[in-house]
């Protein structure tokens, strides 16, 4: 029957305004019930009239008649219908996917993916390759599925921790309420990372004018090495005022520069914002330039307390745990974030790059540039930090303690400014004509004879370092401790042997490898060019003894011996005769020393060390005279030891050294009749004055 075509308008009209706010089953209902109203030929009409297929309004026409409940909200269909899911199709592709990701749990360790990384579609493509038919997308959603997520790496594993860790956190918490409480100054202190200066890349990004990106160096190996300037921001965040000052020095990151740090931002920032302070709290790394172990960093420290009039209080986290101080990630954080994208050309890039740090709590930050000199090598004896004002807390004592803002004894607190001073004035006394054995015109002299070298050695010592020639000009930074001129000086007075390398180090408050280095360097150039220096009578075991020696005129060292021991009543022979005795030992003694330390070397000696530089505590006459006076049975060990004042192994050494010479010279030293039981006794037998035993013929 034909549908008049009225009819079709109207149900073309309702078609059009209710069809497209219907999903997909409510559509097909109202179809259906449209074409049972029109009788029949309904469905051919509907149909046309929708613009959808006939088998589209018969289905929806069944489902009518069939009575079907409605669907749950939110469904169009009903459970079941479409597509299986590829887990149902394949079931082992979940536990062969599993065992791909999880090889070392669940699966084969030999994985092929164990190496490579696990892409959506590196894993598809295996399991494709195990007969598995997958697409990159299902496998995403079989993961998820199985409650796996794209993660990155976690920061947890902190390694072996101390077991005080946690009462040294609650430590730290408890100082810093009690200081704030009182109004007292609280800083979190610590070195950011050092970064070069020039056009290298810096992660992060930046709003720029489109494809206008800021040129970098692809190669950041042109901008590192001894020759590059750099950057080395030192922090002070102030807990209370939620303010931080940057101290940015372009030398080295020592214990000096750090307490100068302090010193500064005391001096810009703390006196006038804690006018009424009288104690001082930092919370520090364990590690670093403000380390605990660090001599020089107490002593610098105690320096600074002493000129700021502050009890200062240092609380250590503990070793391994720098991410829970303060200053990480209140101010350092945002420093980073402030020039993420933006390459640090110059110090004034990165002074007022930090000083624009700001946060919406109110973060401010003050940066100042510190071109001051931080040279390494500076050492601080144990002596010196025992008699610095520090006292340690009952709970871990290492780790917290106060320096009270009383002054040091008079050198003890040389550092800074002081101890510049103080090592100059210490290397003034050691150009002395008296330790050198030349004049300060022939010192100068020498010096400038050998600057040439000395550049050369430092160029070439650089040139190692870079890996290549000089890319750059040479930076303001990297001072050393002591000039080329001074390190002459040093070498001098060790090869004359005024004294040892550790009374260098005591006097001008340096570390045996600086000395060591110096020596060993300028001793090369001495040799290369045929300079000999002689040796000097004189020899002093600590700094003190050469001060008094060069002030006072004062001598320390062990007492010349009597006389006496080598008069012939105790040797048996005549002085000549001991003399001669002497010369024909010589040679066969200082082979017999050196095949001695060949074998406790292992080998030949290393090019440039000292080769004996000091006097032995027996000169060889003396080890000789010894041997003859125990091969007398004058006396014992013991007796020879209190006569040449020096302990029984040095006797006993001596006599194991000089009884084989004696041996392979056919040379017999016949006993005396007299025996002695001390040594006083046995050189006033000397001195009484009693017939001397002359001995008919002189030992061969």
């Amino acid at each position: 029957m034909a549908v008049p075509s009225e009819v079709r308008e109207q149900v073309g009209l309702r078609f059009e305004v209710l069809l497209p706010h219907l999903n997909e089953r409510q559509r097909r209902l109202l179809l259906a019930a449209e074409a049972r109203l029109l009788g029949h030929g309904g469905v051919r009409a509907v149909a046309e009239i929708a613009g959808v297929s006939e088998s589209t309004v018969r289905k929806g026409v069944f489902e009518l008649e069939g009575g079907e409940d409605p669907f749950p909200d939110g469904r169009v269909r009903r459970p079941g219908g479409g597509r299986k899911q590829a887990g149902q199709l394949d079931p082992e592709l979940v536990s062969a996917l599993l065992a791909l990701v999880e090889p070392d749990e669940r699966g084969d360790p030999m994985s092929p993916l164990r190496w490579t990384t696990k892409s959506l579609r590196n894993l598809a493509e295996e399991l494709t390759r195990q007969g598995h038919q997958v697409s990159a997308p299902t496998v995403g959603r079989l993961l998820r599925a199985s409650g796996f997520s794209l993660q990155g790496n976690a920061k947890t594993l902190e390694g072996k921790q101390h077991p005080d860790r946690d009462a040294q956190f609650r430590y730290i918490n408890e100082q810093v309420k009690e200081h704030l409480a009182a109004g007292e100054p609280v800083v979190s202190v610590d070195t950011k990372k050092k970064e070069y200066l020039g056009r290298l890349p810096m992660a992060g990004t930046q709003w720029r004018p489109k494809d206008e990106p800021v040129e970098v160096e692809d190669h950041s190996f042109f901008f590192t090495g001894p020759d590059i300037q750099h950057a080395i921001p030192y922090g002070i965040y102030d807990l209370a005022a939620d303010a931080g000052w940057v101290n940015v020095g372009v030398d080295h990151d020592t214990s000096a520069f750090a307490a100068a740090s302090i010193r500064r931002w005391w001096q810009a920032r703390g006196c006038s914002d804690y006018p009424d302070a009288t104690r001082l709290l930092i919370t520090a790394d364990a590690g670093g330039s403000n380390g605990y172990r660090y001599r020089a960093w107490k002593t610098e420290m105690a320096a600074f307390a002493a000129e700021a009039a502050l009890d200062v209080t240092v609380c250590h986290f503990p070793p391994g745990t720098s991410k829970w101080n303060k200053i990480e990630h209140r101010l350092f954080s945002h420093i980073t974030m402030n020039w993420r994208g933006r390459p640090l050309t110059s110090h004034e890039v990165v002074v007022n790059t930090i000083a624009a740090t700001r946060t919406r709590t109110g973060l401010t930050v003050q940066a100042e540039l510190d071109t001051g000199s931080y040279p390494t090598g500076v050492a601080v004896t144990k002596a010196q930090v025992e008699a610095l004002p520090i006292e340690r807390h009952a709970h871990h004592g290492e780790w917290n303690y106060t320096i009270r803002a009383t002054t040091g004894e008079p050198g003890i607190l040389l550092v800074g400014k002081a101890g510049t001073q103080a090592r100059a004035d210490a290397l003034a006394l050691l150009a002395d004509p008296r330790l050198t054995g030349m004049s300060r015109t022939e010192l100068d002299a020498l010096a400038a004879r050998l600057a040439s070298a000395q550049a050369a050695r430092t160029e070439e010592r650089l040139y190692q370092q870079r890996g290549g020639r000089r890319r750059k000009a040479q930076g303001d930074h990297g001072r050393r401790l002591f000039s080329d001129a001074d390190r002459v000086l040093i070498t001098v007075v060790y090869l004359r042997q005024v004294c040892s390398q550790k009374a260098l180090c005591e006097l001008l408050a340096t570390n045996p490898v600086t000395i060591g280095q110096a020596v060993r360097e300028t001793r090369k150039l001495l040799d290369q060019k045929h300079i000999v220096l002689a040796t000097t009578s004189l020899a002093f075991a600590t700094a003190t003894d050469l001060h008094n020696y060069l002030e006072h005129g004062i001598t320390v060292g062990r007492s010349p011996l009597p006389e006496a021991l080598s008069d012939p009543k105790l040797t048996g022979m005549s002085r000549q005769q001991l003399h001669q005795l002497t010369e024909r030992l010589a040679l066969p003694h200082a082979a017999a020393v050196e095949r001695r330390r060949h074998r406790q070397r292992g080998g030949d000696r290393t090019p440039g060390t000292r080769r004996g530089v000091f006097k032995q505590k027996l000169t060889d006459p003396e080890r000789i005279l010894a041997t003859v006076l125990y091969l007398r049975t004058l006396c014992t060990r013991e007796v020879l030891a209190e006569a040449f004042d020096l302990s029984r192994g040095t006797i006993s050494n001596a006599i194991a050294e000089v009884v084989p010479l004696l041996k392979e010279a056919d040379i017999t030293i016949e006993p005396a009749s007299t025996r002695f039981r001390t040594a006083i006794d046995m050189i006033a037998s000397v001195e009484s004055g009693s017939e001397p035993t002359t001995p008919t013929e002189p030992p061969c």
